[in-house]
This record gives structure tokens, C-alpha cells and sequence, in this order.
């Protein structure tokens, strides 16, 4: 979270330039929306179980992270077509995901529109609905992304689930039945007998070169985005006070 959050800095100081980043995660890990409640979770199982908890700088709702692709994308806003507001820009990280499945050939459909009401208030868990510019497969969820803007860029980050660990999820998120999300979410290796990261790692990257018409080599933090990173993690993503904090 530090490290994405440097990124979106660099990339809005003109420091570096528009970043596609790729991660994922050594054992369950838990993040929350920038807004979501904590209390929403069971935060006891999660200590109990060795789960570490941290809040995103996005907003939506909370994701138990494990078997995945996790990315995040920082661009600046004064260029299209992310200078056009936040449905636009979801619709067109959209477009580029979209490819990269079908690259891989998997058919997927992306949401045309924007939910209402209980639908978004019912559960804390990300998978369980999908809104505006998310990608299904079968009316089933395959991407969940969460986007924080501010006047001069813009950080998009998300999941793309190879498998998911449904008693753990039950767990936490306080399901009192196995998840109602198997019927809402899905996951690669369900769809895909002989999936490659690499390959669809890959897919991504070219996807988004061909929808933005960019280039994008493979790099690393640069030495200024690993300092703010250091500072950011000890000032805030290890600190109760941000990742508790509602």
C-alpha cells in the first residue's frame, strides 16, 4: 500500500512516468476501503489466524487477498481519458482488463451500469456485488478495483482472483453460511485448467499498451518512490490509527 501510494506521488509530480504495477502476497492478507469500517470485519479471527489488516488509499470495500494478480495503475489526470472524470477513466482500465481476457481467451463483459441501495450496503465484502466498469465472466466478478482521485492524478488499484480460500472468507466476513459471493465471484483457475501467470501477466501488460498506445518497460521503484515508501509505512500503513481508524 506504502509502495503504490509513493508511486501515485512520483507520478503526479512528474517524477516518473505512468505506472502499471503488478504484486501479489506471501500469505492472507486483508485490506480495507479507505472509508469501510473496520468493525465490519472480524478482526479477532484475523489475529488469531496471522492475517495482517491495512487500509488502502482507495475507497470500495474490503478484499481477503491470497492466490492472485493484485495490481495498481497511477496516471496523471491532465490527459485523456482520464482528465474526463472517474466513470470514464474505470471504463477505459475497463476496456484494457477486457483485452488482456480475451487475449488469453476468456470471454468476459464488463458492467454497463451503476448499483443502487442495499446491493452496495449489504456485505463488506468486495466480491459480493459489482458495480460501473467491473469485468464479469458469466455475471460473476473477476475484477475488483477501487479508484482514489485527487485534482492532478488519479491511483486505480485491483484483483484479479486465480482461486480464493472460502472458509476463510466466510470467516472473515462473518458469513454465517459458505459465501453467497460463489455465486457472485469466480476466480481463473476455475476457468482455465492449466492457467500461467506469466502468460497472463503478460496479456495485461500488452493490454494496456495497446489501449493507451504507450510502451511499458519492465522497472523498479526509483530511489525516491523507496524512501517515501519506507516513510509512508512507518507513518501510516503499519499505524492502528490508519488501518483501524473507523
Amino acid at each position: 500500500m506504502a509502495l503504490d501510494e509513493a508511486i501515485a506521488s512520483a507520478v503526479r509530480n512528474h517524477e516518473s512516468p505512468p505506472t502499471l504495477r503488478f504484486y501479489a502476497w506471501d500469505s492472507p492478507s486483508l485490506s480495507l476501503g479507505c472509508f469501510q469500517k473496520a468493525s465490519d470485519l472480524d478482526l479477532i479471527y484475523c489475529r488469531e489466524q496471522g492475517i495482517p489488516v491495512v487500509r488502502r488509499q482507495s475507497g470500495g470495500r474490503a478484499i481477503l487477498h491470497g492466490d492472485e494478480l493484485t495490481y495498481s495503475f497511477s496516471v496523471r489526470t491532465d490527459r485523456e481519458p482520464f482528465s474526463k472524470g472517474l466513470l470514464e477513466s474505470y471504463r477505459s482500465i475497463s476496456n484494457a482488463f477486457s483485452l488482456a481476457f480475451r487475449k488469453i481467451g476468456v470471454h468476459v463483459e464488463s458492467k454497463k451500469q451503476k448499483e443502487r441501495g442495499r446491493v452496495l450496503t449489504k456485505s463488506p465484502l468486495c466480491f459480493q456485488s459489482s458495480s460501473y466498469g467491473e469485468i464479469l465472466i458469466n455475471n460473476r466478478k473477476i475484477v475488483g478495483s477501487a479508484q482514489k482521485r485527487w485534482e492532478d492524478g488519479l491511483l486505480q488499484q485491483g484483483t484479479i482472483p486465480y482461486a480464493y480460500d472460502k472458509e476463510k472468507m466466510r470467516r472473515v466476513f462473518g458469513m454465517r453460511e459458505p459465501p453467497e459471493a460463489k455465486d457472485r465471484m469466480t476466480a481463473l483457475k476455475e476457468i482455465i485448467s492449466d492457467f500461467d501467470d506469466a502468460k497472463f501477466r503478460n496479456a495485461v501488460k500488452e493490454a494496456f499498451e495497446d489501449t493507451f498506445g504507450v510502451s511499458l518497460p519492465v522497472s523498479h521503484p526509483t530511489e525516491e518512490e523507496a524512501h517515501l515508501t519506507r516513510e509512508l509505512e512507518q507513518g501510516k500503513y503499519r499505524l492502528e490509527s490508519w488501518n483501524l481508524r473507523l
